[in-house]
């Protein structure tokens, strides 16, 4: 009689709760899956099909999701609930992207002129009156891989290392390691030092020695060069 009683309060238990909590697994379920979408993005803007499926993951549980909704704040979830939200999209991320005509001129001055580097075109396109960033104009030769780098393995590649060094000096930064001993009570021990130099300018940054330059270090040093 114990053990009916017992099995009746489970199963009345299970019915309760486990379709709840099964829920809110799927919604943790379809949650992980948009980021792993999104491996490289730094910011999660949901299309309007996810929020859809958010939404109805949410409704089977009476929106009861403040401790699981992780891809946006709680009360951006209640937001997407109100009436006036039905008809509205979520803007675009990030900066308007360049016109297309704009990046074809960049890449026709760039593979015309091996010679010209990012503040060359920068200042060729403002003659024209065409506004667009430093910043802008290198991701777009990045992309595109334009002008691209000698090929080790040609004997005479398409573009000489010369020419394409001389191309990109003002984007260019050389960095090697040297050491030096220093004498302690404790014995001998090698101090590193990373040297950065730019091609362009020739200013050279020295970091601050280290007995241990792991890879925390080194990371640290090329953030101290890029501010």
């Amino acid at each position: 009689m114990k053990f009916n009683l017992l099995f009746v309060l489970f199963t009345f238990l299970a019915h309760r709760f486990l379709p709840k909590y099964d829920v809110r697994m799927q919604l943790l379920m379809f949650q992980i899956k948009m980021l792993r979408d999104r491996i490289d993005d730094q910011r999660i803007v949901p299309t309007p099909e996810e929020r859809a499926e958010l939404i109805r993951l949410g409704n089977e549980i009476n929106h009861d999701v403040a401790d699981v909704m992780l891809v946006v704040k709680p009360q951006t979830y209640r937001r997407w609930l109100s009436p006036q939200a039905k008809n509205r999209y979520p803007k675009p991320a990030g900066r308007p992207s360049t016109a297309e005509d704009i990046v074809a001129l960049i890449l026709r001055m760039a593979t015309e002129n091996l010679a010209w580097g990012y503040k060359r075109i920068f200042g060729e396109l403002k003659k024209l009156g065409i506004a667009v960033g430093l910043t802008t104009i290198r991701d777009i030769l990045k992309r595109s891989e334009c002008p691209p780098p000698p090929e080790k393995t040609k004997s005479r590649p398409s573009v000489p290392w010369s020419k394409f060094v001389s191309a990109h000096m003002e984007s260019l930064v050389a960095c090697d390691f040297f050491t030096k001993p220093v004498y302690t009570l404790r014995g001998k021990f090698d101090a590193y030092v990373l040297v950065f130099i730019h091609l362009g300018s020739r200013r050279v940054y020295l970091s601050q020695p280290t007995f241990h330059p792991d890879e925390a270090w080194v990371m640290q040093q090329a953030r101290n060069v890029t501010m």
